[in-house]
């Protein structure tokens, strides 16, 4: 697989990355770890060498798996995981918790949790609004003067938290949702990242698994399934966005490719350093998105995907309205 370099201190890593949320919460039955140990490697051995976790997943238990899977090949790799988020739910800041202590505290048991000595990107997970970011960026300045983190990344963090925060620390990526079905990033954020030289990492690449085509307005997810308290999973948004996953199928087949394919194939023809990472529990699924690398879409093939799908409303938030206040702006 190619590999693509965020930021400018030189952060390279697999053109396709997997996020490794999904195995242990949120999409249902968590995997036994036995069975996620094996599709990380897998991902390895086909050319992944990028994998996204936070402490917050599981919690705790993801992070887990990932140091696991990855211990025999660390040098290898590139890890990232993410601080921020208050789960002990002491600090009462909106569900949010980035005070220096707090990161330092957290590192030092992430990489435990790792088994590693060192982590390569290191987000916050969302930004603390009673926390100044300046705080947070010398934090991680710090840790990264004591070897203990390579690379600082920011997530979901809007246009003047990005500047404020770079100005401090260098910021090797932006983990933010973007997909042809949420495409907001376009219009301040890809600019501003462009000009300072930082990376982009697109989560949910594939709308929560929607452009994939195997989700209609009659799926019932499992009760454990968050996408139950998402607005865009309601029934009748489903049934309206079926037109956005249409086009893109139409598209995929003359292309002779699948519709997960060609949304994650027009991610990376966005930005040469744009990085996808979409997650998966099957091995099937992990081919189909690996396969997107190889998939060449010509412009004309980018102009008729944005001819087909930007006379396309889609209907729904992307979050509930809790989740939705911790979006910084």
């Amino acid at each position: 697989m190619q590999k693509r370099t965020l930021g400018t201190a030189g952060l390279e890593v697999s053109a396709i990355g997997l996020g490794c949320m999904g195995m242990s919460q949120s999409y249902g039955q968590a995997m036994e770890t036995p069975d996620a140990v094996r599709l990380i490697r897998s991902a390895f051995e086909r050319g992944i060498t990028f994998f996204d976790t936070a402490e917050v997943y599981g919690p705790f238990k993801n992070e887990e798996v990932v140091g696991e899977a990855l211990q025999p090949i660390r040098d290898q790799v590139v890890i990232a995981t993410k601080f921020g988020i208050d789960i002990a739910g002491t600090a009462g800041h909106q569900g949010m918790d980035s005070r220096p202590q707090h990161i330092r505290d957290v590192v030092e048991a992430s990489l435990k949790r790792l088994r590693t000595d060192r982590i390569d990107l290191l987000y916050q997970h969302r930004v603390d609004p009673v926390v100044p970011i300046e705080e947070v960026a010398g934090t991680v300045k710090e840790l990264i003067s004591q070897g203990k983190v390579k690379h600082f990344g920011l997530s979901e963090a809007g246009v003047r938290t990005i500047r404020r925060a770079h100005a401090v620390q260098p910021v090797a990526a932006l983990q933010s949702e973007y997909s042809l079905w949420w495409r907001e990033p376009e219009e301040a954020i890809l600019p501003v990242l462009e000009e300072l030289g930082i990376g982009f990492v697109p989560f949910s690449p594939l709308g929560k698994g929607f452009l994939t085509g195997t989700i209609n307005a009659d799926t019932r997810f499992d009760s454990s399934d968050f996408r139950n308290t998402v607005p865009r999973f309601a029934e009748e948004a489903r049934k309206a966005n079926q037109a956005l996953v249409d086009a893109i199928a139409a598209i995929a087949a003359e292309k002779k490719v699948t519709p997960a394919q060609v949304a994650l194939a027009w991610l990376l023809a966005q930005k040469p350093w744009i990085v996808p990472i979409p997650g998966t529990t099957k091995l099937s699924r992990l081919e189909e998105n690996i396969g997107s690398s190889a998939v060449a879409l010509t412009a004309a093939d980018l102009a008729n995907i944005e001819s087909a799908v930007s006379a396309i409303a889609v209907q729904g938030e992307r979050y509930s309205p809790q989740q939705q206040a911790r979006i910084d702006r």
